[in-house]
């Protein structure tokens, strides 16, 4: 077991995030940590400069929808199903989630390998944690994990401490 040293919340061993509080477990010695609450979040469209557009349209028509990775500004479409997995590609391991986000340093931010699942229902858009070891958050707030969550265009998720928008077609 590992004990947060910013909250004293004891944690699972391995774990590199706190479950309660979000504050990094391994390098701790050097690390600051704050509370962040929702009103710190912005919003993309909201940085956008009027009569600007920052996004492209999507290639298929099949498209119903993207993830904005925030650190990086790249965008990844999610077309043709209905349903993804996401997560990160371990080496030796079988598990292979629909979306790899090895390749945007989802280990280091504490993305597990089978982390969450976003599908379309008809008009709704559902999110849900699969009981990641460094949890998943909405806007700031922690999703109890296997337990859906509505998503609405322009949220922003941390998967751990990677952070996407998600950018809805038709919203």
């Amino acid at each position: 077991m590992i004990i947060c040293s910013n909250c004293k919340h004891t944690n699972m061993a391995g774990a590199m995030y706190c479950d309660e509080c979000g504050a990094q477990l391994a390098g701790r010695d050097t690390l600051t940590t704050q509370n962040i609450t929702t009103e710190q979040f912005e919003r993309v469209q909201e940085q956008t400069p009027k009569g600007e557009d920052l996004y492209q349209p999507f290639d298929g028509s099949d498209a119903w929808g993207s993830l904005h990775l925030l650190d990086t500004g790249q965008v990844l479409p999610l077309s043709t199903r209905n349903e993804f997995t996401m997560g990160r590609v371990s080496e030796g391991q079988p598990i292979m989630p629909d979306i790899d986000l090895s390749p945007y340093q989802a280990y280091a931010a504490g993305v597990s390998r089978l982390h969450a699942v976003i599908k379309r229902e008809g008009g709704r858009i559902i999110f849900i944690d699969l009981g990641s070891a460094n949890g998943t958050y909405i806007n700031g707030k922690r999703l109890t994990p296997n337990v859906e969550q509505a998503l609405n265009h322009g949220d922003i998720v941390a998967l751990g401490k990677l952070k996407l928008q998600i950018l809805l077609k038709n919203a």
